[in-house]
């Protein structure tokens, strides 16, 4: 199973203390392992706004994207920026992971910020997770995580302290009563 453009969402046991309640957005699975951006802990007292001033980036103009706040991407690569943002031509650093979702380490995102060329929906993180070779399948058959369908709602538009719960009722599950317990058959 390919988990690409996909959502794994931390189950309730999970106790890690960066995984707990998270929602992973997976954007790179191949047999060399997985790559990840988590989408729902933002760093506290760090904006979009902090980030262009510690880059000397002047926005063309004042914007809601600039009060958005930065999130922990992930345990690698902390002082890397990813910036997930839906397609918008011009930006040739951009990959494309599905119809509804690009990624990009590139300052031109950033810079578009405040202009016409600004992709609709942005969100910016630092760090990534990262599994190797059949560890995040491990790690789904040890009832970690579920796996969902993307909805690019949930990445770019839902309240942030709603995604956990909205990720696991996109496959019908409510998130606080499912059981940790798994059977063997």
């Amino acid at each position: 199973m390919n988990l690409k453009n996909r959502f794994i969402i931390a189950m309730p046991a999970l106790n890690d203390e960066l995984f707990s309640r998270s929602v992973v957005y997976i954007c790179e699975h191949n047999r060399d392992g997985a790559m990840g951006i988590i989408i729902n802990k933002p760093i506290v007292d760090l904006t979009v706004q902090t980030v262009l001033s510690k880059l000397d980036i002047t926005p063309f103009k004042s914007c809601a994207e600039l009060e958005q706040p930065v999130f922990i991407g992930g345990p690698l690569s902390e002082e890397q920026g990813f910036i997930l943002h839906t397609p918008q031509a011009g930006f040739s650093s951009s990959i494309s992971i599905s119809d509804e979702v690009m990624i990009t380490t590139s300052l031109d995102v950033l810079k578009s910020i405040g202009s016409p060329e600004q992709p609709k929906d942005l969100l910016l993180s630092l760090g990534y997770a990262s599994w190797g070779n059949m560890q995040l399948e491990y790690e789904i058959a040890q009832n970690d995580w579920l796996v969902a369908d993307v909805k690019s709602d949930i990445i770019f538009e839902q309240p942030i302290e709603d995604r956990w719960h909205l990720a696991a009722q996109s496959i019908g599950i409510n998130i606080e009563t499912i059981s940790t317990l798994m059977g063997k058959a």
